[in-house]
C-alpha cells in the first residue's frame, strides 16, 4: 500500500463521485438526461469533477450511479465508430476531445438501488474503498482548477490523519441554506478544528458564517459510523451526521477555501456558472463578451 511520509498514514488514492440522484430541479431535461451530463459549455459537468481528482492525483475513480445513469459510463468510455470517423476525417482536434474523458482515471461503477441520501451513497463505495483514505467529490460544486482545494484537503490528511472538509464563507443571510461548522484555530492559517456541524441552521443560530463544500477528504471510519447513523432530515441517511460524530471525537478538520467556486445545484446557479465559464473560455469569449454586454445595454 502507498504511503505518505508518515509511514502510519495511507497514501490517499480513490476518489468516489456521487452521481445517482433524480435531479429533479432540472426537469425535463432530465427526464432522460442525467443531471450530471448537463454541459458547461460543452463539456458534462462531471467531466470537470473527475478532472479535478485526477489532477490530484486520484486516478481510481468510483462513480455511484443509478437507473436511467447508463450515458454518464459510455462518456468515459471509448467511442471507437466516432473515433474512426474522425480519424478518416483527420480531424485530430475532436479526436482529442472524445478520447479525454476514457483516458483521465481508471473509472468505476456501482449503483445506488435506492435514494437514501449521500450517506448511503458513500457507504455504497464501502467495497471498493475497503480500509483506506477517500475523496468524496459532489457534482454540485465545480472547482477552479487554478485553485487546488483538493490537493490541500489531502496534503491536510496525509499530515494529521481523521476526515477533512472544505469550508467556504458566506454572507450571513446565506449560512442557513447550508451545512455550517463550528470552528476552532489550529498553527495553520487556512485549517481549523471541525467541533461541530449544523445542518440548515436557524438564521441567527449559526455558529459561524463557514459553510462545507462539496469536496470531503474521509477517513475509512467513516463506513463504520454511517453504518449505524440512522436516517435524518428528508428520512435520508446524511453524510454531515456521520461527520458529526467525527467532529465530537476530535477527528474531523477543515480547510478554509478562498478560491473560486461554481455552483451547479439549481438553475440559476448553473446558467451563473455557464456565463462565468464561457467568459473565460479563449475559443468562445472574444465573441461571446461582446455579444453579453450588448445584449445587457439592451435590455430595459
Amino acid at each position: 500500500m502507498l504511503v505518505t511520509g508518515d509511514d502510519s498514514v495511507p497514501a490517499v488514492t480513490k476518489a468516489v463521485v456521487p452521481a445517482a440522484g433524480l435531479g429533479t430541479r432540472f426537469l425535463p431535461a432530465t427526464k432522460a438526461t442525467p443531471k450530471e451530463m448537463l454541459p458547461v459549455v460543452d463539456k458534462p459537468a462531471i467531466q470537470y469533477v473527475v478532472e479535478e481528482a485526477a489532477s490530484a492525483g486520484l486516478n481510481d475513480v468510483l462513480l455511484i450511479t443509478g437507473r436511467s445513469k447508463r450515458s454518464i459510463e459510455d462518456h468515459f468510455d471509448r467511442a471507437y465508430e466516432l473515433e474512426e470517423a474522425l480519424t478518416a476525417k483527420e480531424d485530430w482536434d475532436k479526436l482529442s476531445l472524445v478520447r479525454e474523458p476514457s483516458d483521465l482515471a481508471t473509472m468505476h461503477y456501482v449503483r445506488q438501488g435506492d435514494p437514501k441520501g449521500l450517506g448511503h451513497a458513500v457507504l455504497c463505495a464501502a467495497q471498493h474503498v475497503g480500509n483506506e483514505p477517500f475523496a468524496v467529490l459532489l457534482g454540485d460544486d465545480l472547482i477552479d482548477p487554478r485553485d487546488p482545494l483538493l490537493t490541500r484537503m489531502i496534503d491536510v490528511r496525509n499530515k494529521f490523519g481523521g476526515s477533512v472538509v472544505a469550508l467556504m464563507e458566506v454572507d450571513p443571510e446565506e449560512v442557513s441554506l447550508y451545512g455550517c461548522a463550528a470552528i476552532a484555530p489550529t498553527a495553520d492559517d487556512d485549517v481549523v478544528m471541525v467541533t461541530d456541524l449544523v445542518e440548515k441552521p436557524v438564521p441567527g443560530s449559526a455558529p459561524s458564517r463557514w459553510i462545507v463544500i462539496g469536496r470531503y477528504v474521509c477517513d475509512p471510519v467513516v463506513f463504520e459510523v454511517l453504518r449505524e447513523t440512522p436516517p435524518g432530515r428528508g428520512g435520508e441517511i446524511q453524510l454531515t451526521d456521520a461527520l458529526k460524530v467525527l467532529a465530537g471525537k476530535g477527528e474531523l478538520r477543515g480547510v478554509l477555501f478562498h478560491g473560486r467556486r461554481y455552483d451547479t445545484g439549481n438553475k440559476l446557479d448553473y446558467l451563473r456558472t455557464m456565463v462565468m465559464f464561457a467568459c473565460e473560455r479563449p475559443d468562445v469569449s472574444s465573441e461571446f463578451v461582446p455579444w453579453l454586454r450588448k445584449y445587457l445595454e439592451g435590455m430595459p
